[in-house]
């Protein structure tokens, strides 16, 4: 926890960007780093990863991934997989090791298939909306912290695409999370032209509708550059789906601080990860999240104001949580 804590301390907000209802903090910190690793999206591209069903018949929340490449491949919670059986996000942020395959625990987003559209899996170039990330860590971490592994609620992530495709008016024959951002995306890229990288930033803190509501991190301004669109859109259809998409609710910067101060003053702990480094969950009386940390330095990070629970929660969660495949 000391590193996620001093990178907390070390970063710094830089003049909040506003538009409609959405607003966002730059976080700075001095970095100068050049990434020693690919992104997931990037070793798709250039072919150096290779990331399938776990067999024939394929398992919901296992896929098989192969690094090929000589560099290790950064992977990010929530991050999109789509074709296969059926479209998938990835549990929590890994560092896979080059030359090494592992099995990794992902949930479905696309409910209504499963039958195969190609042998293997592309990046959907999305991430989980922020909202839905937040419970899905949540799960994930009281999974961790239950000594359950790296577990999801499954017909949680169902039940919350399902209300927002009819908060929506969203109309998907796979109820697929990607036909939402799909339906949205003309307004989604308007919110992406209103904000914009600056020199130095590694990462960002989210408000909607006048509310901090997270936190996201890298610990490479480049890597951060590679998720600033997926992160904006993730955040801004969540804006979309808000209380006032017209307005400029006004968030003071201290807002965004005293989140950050919270998230620093956590209680963590670790855990294995599936790749190299280790995982740490943390969590203070307003803010919980999880970060990645390898060789001292934190890849990734991300922290979400806590909400109180619903009727959805933990009782769901221990009910679903031990089912190898739902379908």
């Amino acid at each position: 926890m000391n590193h996620v804590i001093s990178f907390l301390e070390t970063a710094k907000l830089a003049r909040k960007q506003v538009y409609r209802n959405l607003t966002v903090f730059p976080l700075l910190a001095p970095d100068g780093n050049t990434p020693d690793y690919r992104t997931l999206e990037q070793a798709l591209a250039e072919k150096l990863i290779q990331i399938t069903e776990l067999n024939k018949e394929g398992s919901v929340p296992e896929l098989k991934l192969k690094n090929l490449g000589k560099k290790s491949v950064l992977i990010i919670e929530g991050e999109e997989l789509v074709g296969a059986k059926q479209n998938r996000i990835v549990n929590s942020s890994f560092f896979i090791a080059g030359k090494t395959e592992v099995v990794i625990p992902v949930s479905c987003v696309e409910q209504r298939r499963w039958t195969y559209r190609s042998g293997s899996f592309a990046s959907g170039k999305r991430m989980m909306h922020a909202s839905l990330r937040r419970m899905h860590q949540e799960d994930v971490n009281y999974s961790l912290n239950t000594g359950r592994g790296y577990r999801s609620d499954q017909c949680r992530i169902w039940n919350d695409i399902a209300d927002k495709m009819e908060r929506m008016e969203v109309h998907s024959p796979t109820a697929a999370m990607a036909d939402v951002y799909e339906r949205y995306e003309d307004p989604l890229s308007e919110f992406l032209k209103n904000f914009q990288l600056i020199d130095w930033q590694v990462g960002a803190v989210f408000a909607i509708d006048g509310r901090v509501i997270g936190l996201e991190a890298f610990g490479c301004h480049d890597t951060f550059k590679r998720f600033f669109d997926k992160l904006v859109k993730s955040y801004a259809l969540d804006a979309l789906d808000g209380r006032d998409t017209s307005g400029k609710a006004s968030v003071p910067p201290d807002d965004a601080r005293r989140f950050i101060a919270s998230a620093a003053k956590s209680n963590g702990e670790n855990h294995p990860s599936l790749g190299l480094g280790k995982k740490v969950t943390f969590e203070s009386r307003t803010a919980s999240g999880s970060a990645l940390v390898e060789g001292g330095r934190v890849l990734h990070l991300s922290a979400f104001r806590k909400e109180k629970m619903n009727n959805k929660s933990r009782v769901g969660f221990r009910r679903s949580s031990h089912r190898r495949s739902l379908r």
